[in-house]
């Protein structure tokens, strides 16, 4: 994958994870020594709600406050305060996505920085074609459609975002891919006939790749487990690191990594990938969706 302001979206995707890496060591940390957040935002001239948003990782570190914080919690060994300092640090690194801040919101950017970090993706989609699998023409169909009010240069800035999404699946340390599409993503009808056609064409080819498992849920099959709706889970390669389930809402999103909440997706999810044809009897019903049109 190319540089973007000389970061990869690796890195940078990373640097979200380490955020929230550390925010969870510092809540251990208070925790552990029985210090509420009050008094730990009074340590560093801050609020108790700004002590919750570095606990979840949504705000970049002062070297400053960690080093009162982590006084304040006791931590004087100088190997342990250096390490977590260091991941301060890392976790500062400014993600590719900040210069789409004019059509990205505050609430999406932790998914992309937490997408381009990921090991594994699971994504089940209902509406449309998952915005990392969409072409082009495809995806500025969707965009349209979701945002008929756009002057023209937004909506292309908004398709040049999701493309360079599109760049984590190819990159160097891409991430292990299952996407299971409900039919009816791939009969609605975005763009054009030759949109529909390049779009269910692109889907072929990219199912093809080793890291890309794709299958498609036929309405044949009559109700399944998805009745909730679209959810995409994250895995991570830091043992750290609990799987996350993202929720996507019109205007804010939900992230679920409570362990009970997260195995009734897994087990959504398994079922999903149990019921739907499997990757080459998926192909063959894109191929018939293909003749269709």
């Amino acid at each position: 994958m190319g540089r973007v302001g000389d970061v990869t979206a690796a890195e940078s995707g990373g640097s979200v994870v380490r955020r929230i890496l550390l925010g969870s060591q510092l809540r251990r940390l208070r925790e552990t020594r029985g210090i509420t957040r009050e008094a730990a935002g009074y340590s560093i001239r801050a609020s108790e709600s700004k002590i919750s948003r570095m606990e979840l990782g949504r705000v970049s570190f002062k070297a400053r406050d960690i080093e009162d914080l982590l006084t304040l919690y006791g931590v004087a060994d100088e190997g342990e305060r250096a390490a977590l300092l260091g991941l301060a640090k890392e976790a500062n690194v400014a993600g590719w996505w900040h210069s789409f801040g004019d059509v990205l919101p505050g609430w999406f950017q932790t998914y992309i920085g937490l997408e381009g970090a990921a090991s594994l993706i699971r994504i089940y989609e209902v509406q449309f074609v998952h915005g990392l699998l969409q072409t082009e023409a495809y995806a500025h169909a969707v965009v349209t459609r979701g945002q008929p009010d756009a002057p023209c240069a937004e909506v292309e800035r908004r398709v040049a975002l999701r493309l360079e999404r599109q760049k984590v699946l190819v990159s160097e340390r891409a991430p292990r891919f299952h996407a299971v599409l409900d039919e009816a993503a791939l009969r609605r009808p975005y763009g054009d006939r030759s949109v529909m056609q390049g779009q269910l064409k692109h889907l072929i080819e990219i199912s093809e790749q080793p890291n890309i498992t794709l299958q498609v849920m036929p309405f044949s099959f009559g109700g399944h487990a998805g009745e909730s709706g679209a959810f995409t889970m994250l895995s991570f390669p830091e043992s750290d690191l609990s799987d996350v389930v993202f929720l996507e809402q019109l205007t804010s999103a939900l992230y679920l990594d409570k362990r009970e909440e997260v195995a009734q997706y897994e087990r959504v999810m398994a079922r999903l990938q149990e019921d739907s044809p499997g990757p080459e009897e998926s192909r063959d019903v894109l191929r018939g969706l293909l003749q269709l049109i």
